[in-house]
């Protein structure tokens, strides 16, 4: 993974999408999906820990804003 400045925004190269298990019932299993967010990009943002954060997609990218 780097670090890529570009126009005043941080860019990461090579995260991945994790699936892990939310909830099983019955025989029905509810996947939840995790991407980690590096810390210099949460520290950019300004983020904390906990903090709820509103989820959007636009033209196929995905835009997480603050509440």
């Amino acid at each position: 993974m780097y670090l890529k400045v570009y126009k005043e925004c941080l860019f990461y190269k090579d995260m991945k999408l994790q699936k892990q298990l939310s909830r099983k019932v019955g025989n029905k299993e509810y996947p939840k999906y995790v991407a980690v967010i590096p810390p210099k990009i949460v520290e950019e943002a300004k983020l904390k820990e906990g903090q709820e954060l509103e989820v959007s997609v636009k033209n196929g990218k995905i835009i997480l804003e603050k509440k």
